[in-house]
């Protein structure tokens, strides 16, 4: 599995670091692996799987 970094998962979401922050609170977003005292990373898989539900959501939504 590869992880990427808090930049490289804003600019694939679009969501700033508070919201990335406010989702993963709330239940809503995956959790980082902690690869050191002050850095996480998030595995690619579970960022592009968040993505494309929400994509899906949102087409069957419009049904």
């Amino acid at each position: 599995m590869k992880l990427i970094l808090l930049k490289q998962v804003t600019e694939r979401t679009g969501l700033g670091g508070s919201s990335i922050n406010n989702c993963m609170a709330a239940g809503y977003f995956p959790r980082p692996v902690k690869l050191g005292p002050r850095l996480v990373a998030w595995g690619e898989e579970e960022i592009d799987e968040w993505i494309a539900d929400k994509i899906s959501k949102q087409d069957t939504n419009r049904d």
